[in-house]
């Protein structure tokens, strides 16, 4: 086992841990829209996968294999993630649906990019990308699975027309 693979999956655990214990719970308390936004807004930052593609970020020798599939990925991940981010808010009929498709796309998008980087060992290539894998996927990573977790859980109340309540104001701080 690589040093990448032992940072992604401890980092994926530490996220992993934090959720389960931190966000996992309050979810059945609070309106779904608080934790689905913020998820959104860091999914939209998921444009930094093009770093795979730019030059000084990356080692010659990165493959190109990796590299487009995990970059393009990446891209299209963050403009569904900007897409969905205003049906959200204004609890658009398309919200549920551009969120499955986001949800499903971002998450396809770093199995397979996790695959490729293994195929291709590209670990001793990444430079200074390094911390995606390390770090931005695991996180990436949990947030899918909180955003399954709520689809399923939570599928009305993402759509629904209720009041904010003190609950909701309250984790929307936090």
């Amino acid at each position: 086992m690589n040093v990448l693979t032992i940072n992604l999956v401890f980092s994926t655990l530490v996220f992993g841990i934090a959720a389960k214990l931190m966000l996992l719970p309050k979810l059945a308390r609070v309106n779904p829209r608080a934790a689905i936004l913020p998820i959104l807004t860091l999914h939209g930052l998921r444009h930094l996968g093009l770093m795979f593609l730019a030059p000084g970020a990356t080692l010659p020798g990165l493959s190109t294999q990796f590299a487009y599939p995990a970059a393009f990925g990446d891209l299209l991940a963050a403009v569904l993630a900007v897409a969905a981010l205003p049906a959200v808010a204004t609890q658009a009929r398309l919200a549920v649906p551009l969120l499955w498709l986001f949800n499903i796309e971002g998450t396809l998008d770093l199995a397979v990019a996790i695959a490729l980087a293994n195929v291709y060992e590209v670990a001793p290539y990444l430079g200074a990308s390094y911390w995606i894998p390390a770090f931005w996927v695991p996180a990436l990573l949990v947030t899918h699975y909180i955003l399954f977790v709520i689809l399923v859980r939570h599928r009305s109340a993402i759509v629904g027309r209720s009041v904010a309540t003190p609950a909701l104001e309250h984790s929307a701080a936090v």
